[in-house]
C-alpha cells in the first residue's frame, strides 16, 4: 500500500499516439506510443515529479480535478 494519492489525467491522442498529463500537477506531461503506454509513462512521470517536490520541500497538492461532460447550445 502507498500513501501517493491517485491523480486523474486527460490522456490526448494524435497521430503518432497519445499525449498525457495531470491537470493537479503543472507540469507534468508524458508521452506514449499506445494508450496503455501512455498511461505507463505517465505514472512514472507522477512519481518522479512528486519525489522533485519533496525534495524541494514543496506541499504535495492533494487531486481535486474532476471530469465533466458538457453539451455546447445550439448556436
Amino acid at each position: 500500500m502507498t500513501d501517493t494519492p491517485r491523480y486523474p489525467v486527460v490522456l490526448e491522442p494524435s497521430a503518432t499516439g497519445f499525449g498525457v498529463y495531470v491537470p493537479d500537477l503543472p507540469g507534468c506531461v508524458s508521452v506514449g506510443e499506445t494508450r496503455e503506454e501512455a498511461l505507463e509513462m505517465i505514472a512514472e512521470a507522477i512519481a518522479f515529479h512528486l519525489e522533485g517536490m519533496r525534495q524541494d520541500g514543496l506541499d504535495i497538492p492533494a487531486p481535486g480535478s474532476v471530469i465533466e461532460w458538457v453539451e455546447p447550445h445550439a448556436a
